[in-house]
């Protein structure tokens, strides 16, 4: 065994740990009630971890979810360039809070209908904090054979956000956000660094627009072992337009 799986061994033991945990206070919470929610999106390029999964071309998406106290579960679809064009990603997961932390254990799959060989499972483990208009936040995904074909693999990523409290032109509800991640890879991939940053604008109490930067640390020739394209860990900026439901 490897030292990156043992330490994988090590994190999925811990994450079941803390999804025990967070099972227990659930059976104690009160405040259990189902609401089912979802949104629609219009992208101008469909970024995963700052990089192109269309080939920098643009994306429709859709999400439906549903809570139950801290419990959640979803589905998310958007086209892809892998596959028959068509992502779909399955997830559940619970959300305790202690004081001004929520954590979020989840568990997530990505299927690829047409490259049933793409198909892959992430565990992960996070927490934010809420202070004021500040939210800080950091995630760890960890997956035992990402893609099924780069082996063990994790990512961890440090977000901030900051929400305006005034309207700009007495319209739209402005916040800034950004990320910073770093992904490693067991093996037909080199690890790498990745960031955004962008302005999002509320608006209508329904809708936002979303406007980012994204960007890697990998050369061209990385990039293509990565993700089969040279230019899909370039900077860009995207566009986006969401509803939510």
């Amino acid at each position: 065994m490897t030292r990156r799986r043992e330490v994988g061994a090590i994190k999925s033991l811990v994450l079941g740990a803390a999804l025990a945990a967070g099972l227990a206070t659930a059976v104690q919470a009160g405040d259990n009630k189902l609401a089912f929610s979802g949104f629609g999106t219009i992208t101008s390029d469909y970024m995963f971890r700052s990089i192109s999964n269309t080939s920098g071309k643009p994306a429709a998406q859709v999400e439906f979810d549903a809570t139950y106290g801290i419990f959640y579960a979803g589905i998310w679809g958007s086209n892809t360039a892998y596959g028959d064009g068509i992502e779909i990603d399955y997830y559940v997961g619970i959300t305790p809070m202690w004081k001004s932390i929520t954590f979020n254990f989840g568990a997530l799959y990505y299927t690829f209908p047409g490259a049933d060989e793409n198909d892959y499972f992430e565990a992960l483990g996070g927490a934010s904090w809420t202070g004021g208009a500040w939210t800080l936040g950091i995630k760890d995904y960890w997956s035992p054979d990402n893609f099924q074909f780069f082996g063990d693999s994790n990512a961890i990523e440090g977000s901030v956000a900051y929400a305006f409290s005034g309207k700009l032109f007495n319209f739209f509800s402005p916040s800034l956000s950004g990320a910073l991640g770093f992904q490693s890879y067991e093996q037909n991939a080199s690890d790498y660094t990745y960031w955004n940053a962008g302005l999002t604008l509320g608006f209508l109490d329904c809708w936002s627009a979303d406007i980012r930067y994204y960007d890697t640390d990998y050369s061209e020739t990385e990039c293509f072992d990565q993700s089969s394209g040279r230019n899909n860990c370039d900077a860009r900026v995207v566009g986006a337009i969401k509803a939510t439901f």
